[in-house]
């Protein structure tokens, strides 16, 4: 494990090393001179922060979704249903897992087509499909993502008591008032753990979104496009130092819940 540590350390300053360079105006290659310019263009051009915060917004929204689905189906499966039950709902968690990131983000963008799944379904109310962009990103990265919330969530019921419940129900508490009131401030610490996957991986995403999101941009597009086409690499690695410093604030932010110690 340390390797991988060392590793990943030593991508992150060489991203950092890059972002520092610059790329000849006339040219097109890059010029290994110190400079902040990249920093300077992020700020200064109002359009990548409109970016940096529709992603982090989306990202946000994403891992709010996931939460909210999460933690009943987590929570029927740690305290209401049998074992065997529980066996093969954990394995229908699973299976998405297993098949390949773009089928499902295609599988979505065929749904969200003109003409497609929801429209076929919606037409008899007078309801459409919302096509691709944003909306579309949101309810795809949700579906990837829903699985990493689930999980942790899971386990982190699993260790609530069942004494707990029903000491509260020998005091009186009715349901809702018992997950209010005794599970959820148990479990947040496994919500929080699960928010880390969901949020991190919507906040970096390009693919998902080329494939449904329409003309809408995120980080991950801009920076995907300074790699490829553009063949702005410094810049691009400028841009892509923002979801690593909201990570790193993020991380900084949830440490005290003690959520670290359910991943």
């Amino acid at each position: 494990m340390l390797w991988l540590g060392v590793a990943y350390l030593a991508a992150l300053g060489a991203l950092f090393v890059t972002s520092l360079w610059a790329q000849n105006d006339f040219t097109g290659e890059i010029e290994r001179v110190w400079t902040f310019d990249n920093f300077r263009q992020l700020w200064d051009f109002p359009v990548y922060r409109t970016i940096a915060f529709r992603t982090i917004g989306i990202a946000a929204l994403v891992t709010a979704i996931d939460a909210l689905l999460a933690f009943p189906i987590a929570l029927y499966m740690a305290k209401v249903a049998s074992p065997r039950v529980r066996r093969l709902m954990v394995i229908a968690v699973l299976m998405p897992l297993w098949a390949s990131y773009l089928v499902k983000a295609y599988a979505w963008r065929g749904m969200f087509s003109e003409g497609g799944l929801i429209d076929w379904l919606g037409s008899p109310f007078g309801l459409h499909s919302p096509g691709y962009g944003l909306a579309a990103t949101t309810i795809t990265l949700a579906y990837l993502w829903l699985p990493y919330m689930i999980l942790p969530i899971f386990a982190g019921l699993e260790r609530v008591p069942d004494s707990l419940f029903e000491a509260s129900g020998d005091l009186g508490a009715g349901s809702f008032t018992t997950i209010r009131r005794v599970v959820l401030p148990m479990a947040f610490p496994a919500v929080v753990a699960g928010s880390i996957f969901t949020f991190s991986l919507s906040l970096g995403d390009y693919i998902a979104v080329t494939i449904v999101g329409g003309a809408g941009q995120l980080i991950g597009t801009v920076v995907y496009a300074n790699v490829g086409s553009a063949n702005n690499l410094p810049f691009a690695a400028a841009f892509a130092t923002v979801p690593v410093v909201v990570m790193l604030i993020y991380l900084a932010a949830v440490r005290r819940t003690g959520a670290l110690e359910n991943l």
